[in-house]
């Protein structure tokens, strides 16, 4: 078995990004500790990934921004476009170069990430996602690389350095707020919940309606992919049913569009007969018709943290991975009504009824 990055570290008794900052010979390191960590590699045969010319360039001062893997959708997605113009702004700022990296898969965002931090290009790397099981952060991780993902670490939690909403608090707050409004029967349509935020907003929807004594359906819990236009057959289904949901929480902006497409062709009028609340705020909510309520998740601020974080360990080694959380706000707009108060009655929980 070859000799990694992190056989090295635990040799020479430190982390595996001081062994990655080693290797690229960044001034930061003292010169005691690259002393050791070159005896540890020299006595267990590790080559560094990184090339002669590589190290010439040292002083680079790139960054790497990863978007999930996609054919095109994650660029038509205002929260990408957002938090990436956050965290170009913090590198201008600090004289650092931002550059966009994605690819058709994650072997292609993997290729693109090996062949930069083996030829030195990039200092760090910033994950614009977090995903259960993904390759591309473990490879970070195991490499060593200096990286920040802007959603929860799922795995290594006490050594990731991460920014993130309270997407559980978020989706609470935002099921609450629905309730408020009389509504009992709730429907949520998310993104592909291996994305930790849906599944956090998810969970929060699902407090919201537990700690109200309502009754989660399973039908009203619908999971698909943004951006499409291809029709869901499940939530068609359910917009058809004769027990449709008066209101929906949708995980994401682009998805709430794709709501309520589907409802303009069944003629099913928002706020009317559907109130719909989605999340990030993006211009899709502010010019759709009617518009939409939306929790505001700051999208440029989570960018400008992570920027700020990773430049921070950088230029700092040796500090203990952090955990930042941006704060979330619900802007109120038109996609969002009482429910009528037969509607209330005729629908509301069994406890409800009862009483």
């Amino acid at each position: 078995m070859s000799v990694t990055i992190k056989d090295v570290a635990a040799l020479a008794g430190v982390s595996p990004s001081t062994v990655s900052r080693t290797c690229r010979d960044l001034p930061s390191i003292s010169r005691q500790t690259k002393e050791k960590v070159r005896r540890a590699m020299a006595e267990l045969g590790y080559e560094p990934n990184f090339q002669a010319s590589g190290l010439a360039r040292k002083n680079s001062r790139i960054i790497g921004m990863v978007l999930p893997f996609s054919e095109g959708d994650a660029y038509q997605n205002s929260f990408y476009l957002e938090t990436m113009r956050g965290i170009s702004q913090f590198c201008n700022q600090r004289q650092y170069i931002s550059t966009v990296i994605t690819g058709r898969d994650e072997e292609e965002i993997l290729k693109s990430i090996r062949s930069m931090s083996r030829s030195g290009q990039a200092e760090g790397f910033i994950l614009l996602y977090s995903r259960l099981n993904d390759p591309v952060q473990e490879y970070l991780y195991e490499e060593g690389l200096p990286h920040v993902l802007i959603g929860k670490a799922y795995r290594n939690v006490n050594e990731t350095i991460y920014v993130d909403n309270d997407n559980i608090l978020a989706g609470k707050e935002a099921a609450s707020y629905l309730i408020s409004l009389g509504h009992r029967r709730i429907g949520y349509l998310s993104a592909d919940n291996s994305l930790l935020f849906a599944a956090d907003r998810k969970s929060g929807y699902l407090a919201a309606l537990s700690e109200h004594g309502l009754t989660a359906e399973a039908e009203y819990c619908i999971e698909m992919c943004s951006g499409t236009d291809e029709e869901c057959p499940a939530l068609r289904k359910l917009l058809e049913s004769d027990r449709r949901p008066t209101a929906f929480l949708v995980s994401d902006d682009i998805l709430a569009m794709v709501l309520e497409r589907a409802c303009f062709r069944l003629g099913i009028s928002i706020p009317e007969e559907l109130s719909v609340l989605s999340f990030n705020n993006s211009l899709f909510a502010q010019l759709s018709s009617p518009r939409l309520t939306s929790v505001d998740v700051n999208s440029r601020q989570l960018g400008a943290e992570a920027a700020a974080q990773l430049i921070g360990h950088l230029e700092n080694p040796g500090q203990p991975a952090t955990k930042t959380i941006v704060p979330h706000f619900l802007a109120e707009r038109e996609s969002c009504a009482r429910v009528r108060g037969e509607e209330c009655v005729k629908k509301g929980s069994r406890k409800e009824t009862e009483e």
